[in-house]
C-alpha cells in the first residue's frame, strides 16, 4: 500500500506542481508564451538526457536473462502500441470523426506514457528489475512513434500520400532523445552481457534518480496543462480510456501468458506487459497535434481524461498484482 501511495503522491504532485507554476508564470509574465516552452524544453532535457539514462544503464545491467522468453517483451511492446493506432482508428470511425479529429484519435490510441509512468510504476511496484524490463518492453517505441505514428497521424490530416518515410528516418536519427534512450539501453545491455558487476552504489543512485528524473517529466506536463475544453471531450475521452485501460491490457496480459512469461522470475514479465499496456495517452500526442495542426483541445483533453484515470487504475493493478 505504502508503494502505491507513493506512486500516486508522485504523479500528483508532480503534475500539479507543474499546473502551478504555469499559472504563476502565466500571471507574471507578459513572456509567458516564450517561458513556459522553454522551462518545459529544460527539463525534459534535464530528466531524459542527464538523469534517467544514468537509470537505464543501471537498471538493465542488472536484469537476468537466464530465460530468453524476456525477448518477447519488446515485440509484445510494438504489438500493443500498434494494435492502440488501430483501436483509436476503429473508435474514430465509430464516432464518426474525420480528418484532423480522426488523427487525434489515432494518435491518442497510439501513443502511450510508458517512459515516465510506466517506469515509474514499474520501479515502486517492482524496483529496478522491474523498471529494467519496462525499458526492454518499450525499446521500440520511439522508433514506431516516429517512423509509424506521426506519418500516419499527418496521413490522416491531410489525405497526402507522400509520407516523405525516408526524411521521417533522418529526423529520428538526429533526435537526441532517441539517440540518448538507445545508445544507454546498448551501454547497459553490453554491460549487462559482459559479466562485469555492477557497483553496489548504482543501487542506491537509481533509488534516487528514477524518481526525481520521473518527477521532472512531470512537472513539465504540468506546465502545458489546460482544462478548459475537457467537458466538451468527454465521450472520446472515454472510448480512448476504454482502448487504454481495458482493450489493450486484455490483449497484452492473455498474449503474455501465451508466450509463458508468466512462468518464470514469479511472473514478474507478465505484470509488466499489463503495466506497459495501462498507461495513459503520452504527451506525444499533444505534440503532433501541434505539429499537424489537428485538434489540439481534443487531443489534450483526451490526454488529461486518460492521465487523471490512473488514480483508478494504479490501484487496480496493485489489487490484481496481489492476486497472483
Amino acid at each position: 500500500m505504502q508503494k502505491l501511495l507513493f506512486s500516486l503522491l508522485l504523479i500528483v504532485s508532480g503534475l500539479v506542481c507543474g499546473y502551478l507554476l504555469q499559472q504563476v508564470i502565466r500571471r507574471r509574465s507578459d513572456q509567458h508564451h516564450l517561458q513556459l516552452p522553454r522551462l518545459r524544453k529544460f527539463l525534459q532535457r534535464l530528466s531524459m538526457l542527464g538523469i534517467m539514462p544514468i537509470s537505464f544503464v543501471g537498471a538493465l545491467w542488472m536484469i537476468p536473462f537466464g530465460d530468453m522468453r524476456v525477448a518477447l517483451l519488446p515485440l509484445l511492446g510494438s504489438g500493443v502500441i500498434l494494435l492502440g493506432g488501430v483501436f483509436g482508428l476503429l473508435a474514430a470511425i465509430l464516432l464518426h470523426k474525420r480528418g484532423p479529429q480522426k488523427s487525434v484519435l489515432f494518435c491518442c490510441g497510439c501513443f502511450s506514457n510508458i517512459g515516465s509512468l510506466g517506469g515509474l510504476t514499474s520501479f515502486v511496484f517492482f524496483g529496478e528489475q522491474g523498471f529494467a524490463l519496462l525499458a526492454l518492453y518499450k525499446v521500440f517505441e520511439e522508433i514506431i512513434y516516429f517512423s509509424i505514428g506521426f506519418p500516419i497521424a499527418r496521413y490522416l490530416r491531410s489525405a497526402d500520400h507522400d509520407l516523405h518515410i525516408s526524411n521521417r528516418f533522418l529526423e529520428l536519427f538526429r533526435d537526441p532523445f532517441f539517440l540518448v534512450a538507445t545508445g544507454s539501453f546498448l551501454v547497459g545491455l553490453c554491460l549487462n552481457l559482459s559479466g562485469i558487476m555492477r557497483p553496489p552504489f548504482y543501487e542506491t543512485l537509481n533509488n534516487l534518480f528514477i524518481p526525481v528524473g520521473i518527477f521532472l517529466i512531470l512537472v513539465s506536463v504540468g506546465l502545458s496543462m489546460r482544462f478548459s475544453s475537457v467537458r466538451s471531450h468527454l465521450v472520446e475521452g472515454m472510448a480512448v480510456s476504454l482502448i487504454k485501460f481495458i482493450a489493450l491490457p486484455l490483449v497484452a496480459g492473455f498474449a503474455a501468458y501465451l508466450f509463458g512469461l508468466h512462468k518464470f522470475q514469479d511472473g514478474l514479465p507478465l505484470k509488466i506487459a499489463l503495466i506497459g499496456a495501462s498507461m495513459p495517452v503520452a504527451f506525444n500526442a499533444l505534440v503532433a497535434a501541434s505539429v499537424y495542426d489537428l485538434d489540439l483541445d481534443l487531443a489534450n483533453s483526451i490526454w488529461l481524461i486518460t492521465t487523471c484515470a490512473l488514480v483508478v487504475v494504479l490501484p487496480w493493478l496493485y489489487f490484481l498484482f496481489s492476486l497472483f
